[in-house]
């Protein structure tokens, strides 16, 4: 660890004041993407863990590796996600990988593949090519989470 983190200076310094920051200093940095944002109007929310894997490497004892990686066990039986925690753009599709590593057989049945259409109305289909869904998958996500 210690030389993955001598290596990679900046990023540990990084790191190291992103958890440091105070109220006044996130809303400093809010600002640069949003210069009207007040802070009464703002609310921290701990939205997870910035995690980095360190891999072991002959060369240099300890390599920093960025991005997500799901690994398997031969049998199927252990699956775990390594990586910088992914955000919602990219959790189900990783969880979706990750079931279907590990219930192969289940996964292609059409009992599975309905479950999957109703929690994932968009499930098996390409956005870019049914505008219709799309819109109507944007709207109700648009209602959930209060967007205007």
């Amino acid at each position: 660890m210690v030389m993955a983190g001598i290596k990679n200076i900046p990023l540990t310094k990084y790191l190291i004041e992103q958890v440091r920051q105070s109220p006044a200093d996130r809303m400093k940095a809010l600002r640069e993407y949003v210069p009207g944002a007040k802070s009464k109007d703002w609310v921290i929310e701990r939205a997870g863990q910035r995690v980095q894997v360190i891999k072991k490497d002959e060369k240099e004892g300890g390599k920093l590796e960025f991005g997500t990686e799901v690994i398997t066990s031969a049998d199927g039986t252990l699956s775990v996600l390594l990586g910088a925690s992914p955000g919602a753009s990219t959790a189900v599709s990783i969880m979706i990988d990750v079931i279907g590593r590990c219930y192969k057989d289940q996964m292609n049945s059409p009992e599975w593949q309905e479950k999957f259409k109703i929690m994932i109305p968009s499930y098996g289909q390409k956005l870019n090519e049914n505008p219709e869904l799309l819109e109507q998958i944007r709207a109700n996500t648009a209602t959930i989470l209060k967007l205007k």
